[in-house]
């Protein structure tokens, strides 16, 4: 069993306070199951850990009530963390930083965010990156829709443009790993 940092939690929370209000945060109280209710109704601490099953009911819920259902929306949350919680010193990074530099930046920080797995870079090229997610207990769809949300936000905050995110490889689908191709302009 994984487990997640609480920011993870807050940054869809704050998703949904930003895109539907109070109302919208007491109808995904209603609809989970006790112990997120707990979460959702107290807030997350953005330094605890939370149990990554609660991540994904989050994710799911949202998708179900916010979403069209098709988990398109899973890409946009990852987006969206991208730029939640950025401080003023990571907003300099991201001005700063190459592209490059702040994937890899990302790929040494997993561990601060999710207490399973590790992100690789093994492939990095002009405007090409490759990553492996390797070891990460449970492996997921979502995760792997809100990790290249991520990524290709975080690559246009960085500078790129035309970016282009395509998982090439699923632990869920029997691959040894999840990969991720990243290109830009």
């Amino acid at each position: 069993m994984s487990n997640v940092k609480g920011s993870s939690l807050a940054s869809r929370f704050l998703w949904v306070s930003l895109s539907r209000g109070e109302a919208g945060m007491k109808q995904l109280a209603a609809a989970a199951t006790p112990e997120l209710r707990a979460v959702i109704e107290r807030g997350a601490s953005l330094s605890k850990w939370y149990p990554f099953a609660q991540f994904i009911e989050l994710s799911e819920l949202m998708d179900g009530q916010f979403g069209s259902g098709d988990g398109a929306l899973h890409r946009v949350l990852g987006r969206h963390s991208a730029e939640a919680h950025l401080t003023t010193i990571y907003r300099l990074f991201y001005k700063v930083g190459t592209v490059h530099w702040i994937l890899g930046r990302a790929a040494r920080l997993w561990g601060a965010y999710y207490d399973s797995g590790n992100l690789e870079l093994y492939t990095r090229r002009a405007r090409t990156v490759e990553m492996r997610l390797m070891g990460f207990a449970t492996p997921h769809k979502i995760h792997c829709a809100t990790i290249a949300g991520w990524v290709e936000r975080s690559v246009e905050l960085s500078g790129g443009h035309s970016v282009q995110v395509h998982e090439t490889a699923c632990r869920v689908d029997g691959a040894p790993h999840c990969e991720f191709r990243c290109s830009w302009e």
